[in-house]
């Protein structure tokens, strides 16, 4: 029994080794390989059965279970699948910017109890946005922005108590904004945690629930424009006091401006314009944080123009054209220092006084009865606005580098593939970017990526302008690498996840805003086969050296049993050895040994018609010894 023990010892410690060598929970892995199996151009280092303990690119993992699932801009194709929910650990998904990337988002996501973080930016997805994405109680972090959804927002949505950013824009959702009721229905209304609804560019119909805001809400960011709302505004926006952004431009809201708004002290930009809204100008008065106000292509009530367009001192830019406003623009009693826009163009302004103080911002009378003399046309009050200016980062120092096909010169001059995209402010805070809001920006970007420890070597900004569908300011982002002149794709990943998750914080003029990365088609610093997977080959040696020592020891050890056994078949005290203490060998009397083939060869071999009966520990055997004895032989 005890040669048995050691065995049964000998395996366990194999198992062990064997186990040690491989990182990944298997159930995990298993999950893994059916999500992305179909998927092409996956990292060229998923090799192996080993993610967690082969540094599989794009993989984090925590306790041998995978925890987050990053793979961003890799120009993956392919389909989400239920696999998904054999990833149970996931806290962090983020698929953004791979266009090949289609199809639905399954049912099954509703599995990923612990996710935190889910982005989908970017992709190519489509079809509803499903209901069991509401049992996702932990997630505080939503993108799925630049798709192709459609049908409604879930409900569900609204049991996401946790949520903080919801980002559903750019896709074609329709129909109502859910609310909760009565009857324990959820909604939009119960995400007290949230500060972001980001839901432009879509089809929303309908009107505005009231019940949809409230003063327990710490909203920052309403964004609802480019939609097919209608109605009136809900009054019950002035309740959420925390606002800072207000974007209802561009659908087809009705009647008055809701005079609540001015509780909104800390609102810094409205845009209310290309909508039916009549009725009086609102009183801006009071709202001191207020820089930019778009309330053009209305149909405001023939009146003079508001006061507050030369009292709050924190404007910016005013857009009031194409309204009925008449009188006289008079700037005599002074302005706000920052104002660089005043756009009433298309009204019935008959007189303009500038004062004597020199106008350092733009006046547009255009189109106005003042400027209706073909004289008074050359007055510059009377040009349509500016374009964008031109902008590119400038060089630090240096002369620009004359570059191989495909390498662009860096701020720092160095010939490098960087990683590209479009960067968008939703509300930029003024009509246009100066050098110095450029470099801060700039420099805010660098800082981000510095925090994170990634291979940035410097950051280029260009050709700055303003959609004219949506209104939203877009810049060319380049981002090149360090000590190198191309990105691996850990590097491209990172990089685009600190501005899908919004881990870079943009100043506050450029908030709140969007990136959607390009394909990176240069991937470099790619490690050899060899080195890739250093850790799991030397792993894999040092389990198999083990393994063959171990089966080399079983097998001696099991060889010298069955020598012993046969020496001592019939004496089984053969190898008894005699000392003062023990004395000589047990003579038996009665009782014999047999080996195991012994009884094989009584049994027949254990055959089934030999078989007589069965116990607790298993079934017993007639069996016929050499002397011809007839006996019964039970087999555990």
């Amino acid at each position: 029994m005890e040669h048995h023990n050691k065995l049964f010892l000998l395996l366990m410690l194999l198992i062990q080794v064997l186990l040690v060598a491989a990182q990944t929970n298997s159930q995990d892995y298993n999950g893994l390989a059916a999500l992305t199996g179909f998927w092409t151009n996956r990292p060229p280092n998923w090799v192996g059965t080993d993610p967690c303990g082969s540094n599989w690119e794009g993989i984090r993992c925590s306790n041998s279970r995978i925890t987050e699932l990053k793979l961003l801009s890799m120009n993956l194709e392919g389909q989400l699948s239920s696999a998904i929910q054999q990833l149970p650990e996931l806290d962090t998904l983020d698929l953004s910017y791979n266009t090949g990337l289609t199809g639905t988002i399954p049912q099954e996501i509703g599995s990923l109890k612990k996710l935190k973080s889910l982005a989908l930016v970017g992709c190519g997805l489509s079809g509803p946005i499903p209901d069991s994405i509401g049992a996702l109680k932990q997630l505080t972090f939503l993108a799925l922005n630049m798709n192709r959804f459609n049908g409604t927002i879930p409900g569900s949505i609204g049991n996401l108590t946790n949520i903080n950013w919801l980002d559903v824009a750019d896709n074609q959702l329709e129909g109502q904004l859910p609310v909760s009721d009565n009857k324990g229905t959820p909604g939009l209304d119960l995400l007290l945690q949230a500060q972001h609804f980001h839901m432009g560019n879509n089809k929303f119909s309908d009107q505005l629930p009231e019940k949809l805001f409230n003063s327990k809400m710490i909203l920052k960011h309403v964004l609802l424009d480019n939609n097919q709302l209608q109605g009136s505004i809900p009054s019950s926006l002035g309740q959420v006091s925390t606002l800072e952004v207000l974007r209802l431009d561009t659908n087809g809201f009705s009647g008055a401006v809701p005079s609540t708004l001015k509780n909104l002290g800390q609102l810094s930009e409205l845009y209310l314009s290309h909508n039916k809204l009549n009725g009086s100008l609102p009183d801006l008065t009071g709202l001191n944080s207020l820089s930019y106000v778009d309330m053009s292509n209305n149909s405001f009530n023939d009146s003079d123009i508001p006061l507050w367009v030369s009292s709050l001192q924190s404007l910016t830019t005013v857009l009031l054209g194409d309204n009925q406003l008449s009188g006289t623009l008079n700037l005599t009693s002074g302005y706000s220092n920052s104002l660089q826009l005043i756009d009433l163009q298309d009204n019935q302004i008959t007189d303009y006084k500038p004062g004597s103080k020199k106008i350092n911002f733009q006046v547009v009378l255009a189109g106005n009865p003042i400027c209706h003399e073909s004289e008074a046309q050359k007055l510059s009050y009377c040009q349509l606005p500016l374009q964008t200016p031109a902008y590119t980062t400038p060089l630090n120092n240096c002369s620009a580098q004359s570059c191989s096909s495909g390498q662009v010169s860096s701020p720092n001059c160095k010939c490098a593939y960087p990683y590209t995209g479009t960067l968008y402010s939703r509300a930029l805070s003024f009509t246009t970017l100066n050098d110095t809001d450029y470099k801060e920006l700039e420099q805010s970007l660098l800082k981000s990526f510095e925090s994170q420890k990634l291979p940035v070597d410097s950051v280029s900004l260009s050709n700055p302008s303003r959609n004219a569908s949506n209104n939203n300011f877009q810049l060319t982002l380049d981002v090149f690498p360090s000590q190198t002149d191309r990105f691996n794709r850990t590097g491209v990943s990172s990089v685009a996840f600190v501005l899908s998750n919004q881990i870079f914080k943009a100043p506050e003029f450029f908030s709140p805003y969007f990136f959607n990365g390009l394909n990176y088609q240069y991937y470099g610093g790619e490690p050899k086969s060899k080195s890739k997977h250093t850790g799991a080959i030397i792993g894999a040696v040092v389990a198999v050296v083990v393994f063959l020592g171990l089966a080399f020891v079983i097998g001696m050890y099991a060889l010298r049993q069955k020598r012993r056994a046969e020496r001592s078949e019939l004496n089984p005290f053969a190898n008894w050895e005699q000392n003062p203490n023990s004395g000589a060998a047990p003579q038996l009397k009665g009782a014999r040994w047999f080996s195991f083939e012994d009884l094989r060869k009584y049994t027949n071999n254990f055959s089934e018609s030999n078989t007589i009966g069965s116990g607790g520990y298993g079934k017993v055997y007639q069996g016929v010894l050499p002397a011809g004895e007839v006996v019964a032989i039970k087999r555990a």
